[in-house]
């Protein structure tokens, strides 16, 4: 049973994940975009939120479980 649990766990990816890439930041499986501008990004997860600020910010990727926000990257805050 072990087996299946971590090949449908793989397959799935139901894990909350931020990536930190050269000017872009990947989110995977969040619950709502909060707050969306070309300054500051602000997505959410249960009772958490990820601030993005930065210049020039561009949902290049948007998904029901996952959003790519590039730009010029100043910060990434978990709140």
């Amino acid at each position: 049973m072990q087996l299946i649990k971590n090949l449908r766990s793989y397959l799935l990816e139901d894990e909350f994940q931020i990536r930190i890439l050269n000017g872009r930041v990947n989110v995977v499986n969040y619950d709502s975009i909060g707050h969306f501008d070309s300054n500051k990004v602000i997505i959410k997860k249960q009772n958490d939120s990820i601030v993005i600020t930065g210049d020039h910010l561009v949902v290049s990727k948007l998904m029901t479980d996952e959003i790519l926000i590039t730009g010029k990257i100043k910060n990434v805050e978990l709140r």
